[in-house]
């Protein structure tokens, strides 16, 4: 099978050292449907990042792991990590531990343990906070650039303490037919967390995933995105790839598994334009 054409509007992008931030940019990668590349999306980005010189963590709040998998750290049942963070308080900086995909990239790795998290949360007190309340504690101690939340297909309490604990909302969407569909029950959540519990909580970014140039859909889907969001939708795109759906089996991004792919430049060249935006703070 042949690695799909480059997707990515604007072209290759060199591994260049990318500016750091005036302050910790805190991204949640959100989108309650599922499929749509949010995992992929978190570790690459993450990956492109440190691969630009940036101090970047990657929380995973999914039970499934798969942002573990794919940045080459251990989640079998019974390591520690997240859920352990959220319900037995323990201090994030105990389970940080290095991600072998890029220099100075870390990862708070999940287990199937975090499905339990769920129910749990919901008889605890500040159940909301939990996650924001850690990451506080974490980040007076451990300085970092970015802080990348990895969330489940849902937005139950796991997303909704990612929510809280976040500056700024990543919502990846797939160029494919109902492209928007369920985004419009995001953009109420978010409404709803604002006004209660995160008032600096903002969309900052929408980036187009699983984009084919040859296809008037992806275009039509692509021009309907960026109506929708103006200003956060990123020129570049990523494009639908074998090598970045292949990477994850073998513990690996694609920014290590193909370098130079479609697929690694276009992240590239989104985390360039992430990291140059302005007013992102």
């Amino acid at each position: 099978m042949n690695e799909a054409p480059d997707g990515a509007i604007g072209g290759t992008v060199s591994r260049e050292t990318l500016p750091p931030p005036m302050g910790t940019r805190i991204l949640v990668v959100v989108n309650q449907k599922g499929g749509v590349g949010k995992t992929t999306t978190a570790v690459n980005l993450a990956a492109s990042l440190a691969n630009g010189g940036l101090s970047v963590l990657l929380v995973d709040m999914d039970p499934q792991g798969n942002a573990s998998t794919a940045l080459g750290v251990d989640h079998r049942q019974g390591v520690r990590g997240t859920y352990e963070v959220l319900i037995e308080q323990d201090e994030m900086a105990w389970h940080v531990v290095p991600s072998p995909e890029a220099p100075r990239l870390s990862v708070l790795p999940a287990t199937i343990d975090l499905a339990a998290a769920e129910i749990e949360l919901v008889s605890i007190a500040g159940r909301e906070h939990r996650l924001l309340d850690a990451l506080t504690t974490y980040l007076s101690a451990n300085a970092h650039d970015y802080v990348i939340l990895d969330c489940p297909p849902s937005l139950g309490l796991l997303t909704l303490n990612a929510l809280v604990a976040a500056k700024e909302i990543l919502i990846p969407i797939q160029c494919e037919y109902y492209a928007l569909e369920g985004v419009s029950q995001l953009v109420r959540t978010i409404n709803l967390v604002k006004g209660n519990l995160n008032d600096r909580l903002r969309v900052s970014t929408v980036i187009l995933t699983m984009f084919d140039a040859r296809t008037k859909l992806s275009a039509q889907v692509a021009d309907e995105v960026r109506r929708h969001f103006p200003t956060e939708t990123l020129t570049a795109a990523i494009p639908r790839s074998v090598r970045v759906s292949e990477a994850p089996s073998y513990g690996q991004t694609v920014m290590s598994y193909s370098p130079g792919s479609p697929g690694a430049d276009a992240y590239a060249a989104a985390a360039h334009e992430i990291a140059h935006r302005e007013g992102a703070q």
